[in-house]
């Protein structure tokens, strides 16, 4: 009854937004009747798919531990090999179920929450907004998306079926966000694992509004276009569209937290003095399936009364063989130091060279610097010797002074004949 439920609703509800307002089905009744003409083969040909997604030998065991989440474990599957093969200009990276854990336990915590606008301005498959939108309640929160891929939005709208948030449907939009931004109200949470390079060269000069982009727009190089900071504009762009109070999580390239001049430097002096960052937490090497980048994620709260919390969470995590690739998978011992380490719930010494409370002032006299490692104590070695002990030390270390002085003299003396033994042959003479 179900399923043709959904069928009927297809046209009118079950579809995909554009940013040029039309409506693209989700549901295609005729897909497997314009493949194949002759009616009978129909059955056969359904049962063959079947048959041929059993040679994968997905974990379902693993697909139906992720709860909400129903389509991590697949999504993360497809585009490996989609990106690998050439996925087109605009390829697919899945946010780990772990990272997106993190991200929504530590911007949601306990609170009782109602009413509240849930937003992803790249929102793939939408695990991000699933993890979230399960932490509060999907009877608590409505979901807003813009995602330039169909793809990704034909399955975020079978994930917020699945989950029971189909009244969010008419919010999910495919269309490029940073030109045609479709959800102008103001957001109370926003989580993003936005693209980071892109080449957006023919769009570029299109960019407007400097209220949103008020760190401006990243340049055109002359080579690797490519290699274009997109991620620079979602970034301003989140900033942009929370409320007064509204909370952000965003994944961005670790080479973002220290960067010491242009749009990043303008960024982050913005998020100080404005005093709206949270936190900062520097993921481990190759937690993405996809890409070999390191990440780490800006928490931003726009009603935040207390101090700066950055994590350096790059020694966690157990590294498995993933293809050919490497891949770092966190625990939910790492997910718990994690959180509780943006709680200041850690002990002292589970906080010593992992994590550090900040103020807004200490991070201006850094440079604005959010690389947790700059601010830990250095720490020196001491022993305690007697004075016989000291005087023993200080002449074994003349003794060692001594000798290498000695081996320093003969080598100046063995340098010195070699030279003198060198000479220049002239024409006819041996």
């Amino acid at each position: 009854m179900y399923p043709q439920r959904i069928r009927r609703r297809g046209k009118d509800v079950f579809s995909v937004h554009t940013d040029s307002n039309t409506d693209i089905r989700l549901f295609e009744e005729s897909l497997i009747q314009n493949s194949v003409t002759d009616r009978s083969k129909h059955n056969g040909v359904a049962k063959a798919i079947i048959n041929k997604l059993t040679d994968f030998k997905f974990d379902f065991d693993k697909i139906f531990s992720e709860g909400f989440d129903f389509f991590s474990t697949i999504f993360e599957y497809m585009i490996k090999d989609y990106n690998k093969d050439g996925g087109g200009k605009y390829a697919e990276y899945y946010t780990p179920h772990s990272v997106a854990k993190i991200m929504a336990e530590i911007l949601v915590g306990n609170s009782k929450l109602r009413s509240v606008k849930i937003y992803d301005p790249a929102a793939g498959s939408g695990t991000l907004l699933m993890n979230i939108a399960d932490k509060i309640g999907t009877d608590r929160c409505t979901i807003y998306s813009q995602d330039i891929s169909q793809k990704s939005s034909n399955l975020l709208r079978l994930n917020l079926i699945l989950n029971d948030l189909s009244h969010s449907i008419n919010n999910i939009v495919q269309g490029n966000t940073i030109l045609q931004n479709r959800h102008t109200q103001k957001m109370d949470f926003i989580v993003s694992n936005p693209p980071f390079k892109l080449d957006f060269s023919e769009w570029r000069n299109d960019v407007e509004s400097p209220e949103r982009f008020f760190a401006g727009v990243p340049n055109i190089p002359d080579k690797e276009k490519d290699k274009m900071a997109i991620y620079l504009l979602f970034l301003q762009h989140i900033i942009f569209s929370l409320s007064a109070k509204g909370k952000a999580a965003v994944v961005v390239p670790t080479g973002f937290v220290t960067a010491q001049s242009g749009i990043e430097r303008k960024i982050r002096e913005k998020l100080v003095d404005e005093k709206w960052l949270k936190g900062v937490v520097s993921m481990p090497s190759n937690i993405f399936a996809t890409t070999g980048t390191n990440v780490s994620v800006i928490f931003i709260d726009k009603g935040n009364d207390g101090d700066v919390v950055l994590v350096d969470a790059s020694k966690l995590g157990e590294k498995e063989k993933d293809g050919k690739n490497q891949k770092t998978r966190l625990s939910s011992e790492d997910e718990e130091k994690i959180i509780s380490a943006f709680n200041h719930s850690l002990s002292k010494s589970e906080m010593s060279d992992f994590a550090v409370v900040l103020s807004y002032d200490k991070i201006k006299a850094k440079n604005y610097s959010l690389a947790a490692g700059q601010y830990f104590d250095i720490k020196i070695a001491r022993s305690s010797l007697t004075p016989k002990q000291f005087e023993k030390k200080i002449a074994e270390s003349k003794q060692k002074l001594s000798d290498y002085f000695k081996q320093s003299r003969k080598l100046e003396g063995d340098i010195m004949r070699n030279l003198g033994n060198l000479w220049v042959g002239r024409k006819g003479k041996k």
